[in-house]
């Protein structure tokens, strides 16, 4: 009784569903389909792991080719909203993580940002994952943390392998936070800083500080202190993006030195070429009012 009232259920939901498909007139018919199908699940008439109807129904209900109704169909299915298998037919699909995933990552590779506001943002999504983590975080997860810190003391001469486990601290908080959208956010804004973060660790000292730094964050989340931790956290990340900031002055530095000789030599270059300038004008000058006169 209980399987057949389930399939009732589906089968109204998808009946409504298809009840409000309606066909297409707009040039693009590829778009208008994509645009129906994402308003329908924004609204809940498609709801996650739902088949859509057959190609062929499909093609009646919008109006359209089965050309522009598979171009449509496929361009979802790229993105992570549907979920097509051979045999099986198209549904929603039900991690829609991944869609978010997918847009925000095509924004990060297609726009350029700025580190320090990239870093901004990410002190915020952190300083977040850490109050949730002291909050919420199980017994489990916080062995899993420490097992990640006592890994990182025994890497500080392994800038490689350091940087891997404070990639793998960072992470874990924010799975353990619960929150599956911030760790999405932040695994993809780590992407984009990975090459900066490597930076920063060449400096003096970066090592042991951002070891001591992810200490005092796991004290305050082993007191179950939410905001402790948070305030921990963003100074942790602050400190990176002070860290950030002097290693760029001092791949600066060199360069300006390197810039130092050629100045000078293209100086004296200048003062030499300025000698006969001087003169070939004072013989110009003298050409000149040999003419006037």
């Amino acid at each position: 009784m209980e399987r057949e009232h389930s399939m009732n259920q589906r089968l109204v939901r998808l009946q409504a569903a298809e009840s409000k498909i309606r066909p297409v007139t707009r040039t693009t018919l590829s778009d208008e389909i994509v645009d129906q199908i994402m308003g329908l699940i924004e609204k809940g008439d498609l709801r996650p792991g739902q088949r859509l109807p057959s190609e062929r129904e499909l093609c009646v209900r919008f109006g359209t080719g089965r050309s522009s109704l598979r171009e449509a169909l496929r361009c979802l299915s790229i993105i992570g909203v549907l979920h097509a298998r051979v045999g099986e037919g198209t549904s929603v699909a039900l991690d829609n993580g991944k869609f978010l995933g997918k847009l925000v990552q095509w924004r990060m590779t297609t726009e350029r940002h700025d580190i320090e506001n990239l870093m901004e943002v990410r002190i915020a999504l952190e300083g977040l994952t850490a109050a949730s983590v002291a909050r919420n975080s199980t017994p489990d997860e916080i062995r899993q943390l420490k097992s990640v810190i006592e890994r990182m003391k025994t890497a500080l001469d392994d800038q490689k392998r350091f940087l891997e486990l404070d990639v793998e601290f960072h992470l874990t908080m924010a799975t353990a936070s619960g929150n599956s959208l911030a760790l999405d956010l932040i695994t993809m804004v780590r992407g984009q800083l990975a090459k900066t973060l490597n930076r920063t660790l060449q400096l003096p000292n970066a090592r042991p500080l951002t070891l001591e730094e992810h200490i005092e964050i796991m004290r305050r989340i082993e007191a179950r202190d939410p905001d402790g931790a948070r305030i921990t956290m963003y100074k942790h990340l602050q400190a990176a993006l002070d860290r950030y900031r002097k290693s760029e002055a001092r791949l600066a530095r060199p360069s300006a030195a390197k810039r130092i000789p050629k100045t000078l030599g293209s100086r004296r270059r200048r003062d030499g070429p300025a000698h006969n300038s001087n003169r070939r004008e004072s013989a110009q000058e003298i050409s000149l009012k040999q003419t006037l006169r």
